[in-house]
């Protein structure tokens, strides 16, 4: 009987000392310093697939580097360790008292629950019977998403125009002409295998899908875009896709495309026609139609003179309790991005909206890189360059490894504007 009552007590003792590490242990932290961090990108990448696992997961804004947190399990503490992501064990008790801390509010932090994980769809053409690209550059958020293992499809002009926009939640456009002169590359890579064949491959396209000129077929889908938006959708572009989507939709009705591009030369009276009321966010801006020049205006700031060494841009901070959406757009282990270059680099200070928030800006070039708006119910973001790490990424160049700069402060602002969706809609008014 006494041995009995013995192991009882002993039994009892097991299961109170493991509810305890239990309560001990009920919440998973993903620190986001710059130096407790092993990889900021798989980072989110994590709190993605735990969101669509329908478990909760809370962003925890300007605390510890925008760090994430969600309920221990030990699925999710393995999943972890197989990505390589770093974290911290805590305890209720912990997890409280990190709440409370950041409830106070003479502290500029919040917490923001994610309770979506968004439907991703990147805007990108597959020509090749393979699936493979026929332009010869990458895409940072396509390499990024793949890297970070976060799900998205890919549509195109036929999708968009189809309407299929409305099954996704945000939407990238990357490195396109929406102006329909083809980056405007003629002068160095018109003659080139590559640039024909898309040419021809887009021409195709716009014919099958009932118009005359490529030019008009991108305004279309312009149009779509904007619609998505306007209903509730998040549009995130980069490169020649930010200056291009706003340039097509100023210009309706205006043929800014020479001859070597659609069969027919330029409305010379053009730059009088331009509408600034019907883009997203530039204004006054001057065409370039010269068909040699590679640039479609001045909206780029071509005139930086700025050396490699000293590009870098600045990130704003704003108050994570009155102002969360841009909060979670510049959550990083750093406020300085070092600068990188695209056929849109940076957007001129002066020809941007007033109604436009500006995210991230180089003040010694009077330049903008990072800026957000509304549109209706919905939001855009547009950001310069065309790979965070790649500074001058040339044409054929191969695409970045990811694995060589998993901490990344220029992709994670792409990776913000992924999760930003998933945020609890009260948290994303603006």
């Amino acid at each position: 009987m006494v041995k009995k009552i013995l192991m009882r007590k002993i039994l009892v003792s097991i299961m109170i000392l493991f509810s305890v590490m239990q309560l001990n242990a009920t919440y998973i932290l993903i620190p986001m310093e710059h130096n407790t961090q092993k990889d900021h990108l798989k980072a989110y990448g994590i709190t993605y697939w735990v969101i669509s696992q329908n478990v909760e997961a809370y962003w925890l804004l300007n605390y510890r580097g925008g760090s994430f947190a969600f309920p221990y399990a030990k699925s999710i503490e393995s999943e972890l360790k197989v990505r390589g992501v770093s974290y911290e064990v805590i305890s209720d008790a912990e997890w409280i008292s990190i709440r409370n801390e950041i409830a106070n509010p003479e502290v500029n932090q919040e917490v923001v629950k994610l309770d979506k994980a968004p439907k991703i769809a990147v805007y990108t053409p597959d020509f090749n019977p393979q699936g493979g690209r026929i332009q010869p550059w990458d895409d940072a958020v396509t390499l990024v998403l793949t890297y970070a293992e976060i799900p998205f499809d890919k549509v195109y002009d036929r999708e968009v125009l189809e309407g299929k926009l409305a099954q996704y939640d945000w939407l990238h456009l990357h490195h396109e002409d929406f102006t329909g002169q083809y980056g405007k590359f003629y002068a160095s890579q018109g003659g080139t295998a590559w640039y024909k064949l898309n040419q021809k491959k887009t021409e195709e396209l716009a014919a099958s899908l009932g118009f005359s000129k490529v030019s008009q077929l991108k305004l279309a889908v312009a149009k779509e875009i904007k619609q998505y938006v306007e209903g509730g959708g998040f549009m995130f572009a980069m490169c020649s896709a930010t200056d291009t989507y706003d340039i097509a939709l100023s210009a309706e009705g205006v043929d800014i495309c020479a001859d070597v591009y659609d069969g027919d030369g330029f409305d010379p009276n053009a730059q009088g026609k331009i509408d600034y009321d019907k883009t997203f966010a530039f204004k006054d801006f001057q065409l370039l139609l010269n068909p040699l020049l590679y640039e479609h205006s001045d909206i780029d700031n071509k005139n930086r003179n700025i050396t490699p060494e000293v590009d870098y841009f600045t990130l704003f901070e704003f108050s994570a309790k009155w102002d969360p959406v841009p909060t979670m757009l510049v959550q990083n282990h750093t406020t300085t991005v070092k600068g990188f270059m695209g056929q849109t680099t940076a957007f001129r200070k002066d020809l941007v909206k007033s109604n436009v928030l500006v995210l991230g800006e180089t003040k010694a070039a009077n330049e903008v890189r990072y800026i957000h708006g509304t549109r209706g119910q919905g939001t855009w973001t547009f950001y310069g360059g065309h790979d965070p790490e790649d500074y001058q990424h040339f044409v054929g160049d191969p695409e970045t490894d990811l694995s060589l700069h998993p901490n990344s402060p220029g992709y994670r602002l792409i990776l913000n504007n992924i999760l930003f969706p998933a945020a609890e809609k009260k948290k994303r008014k603006t």
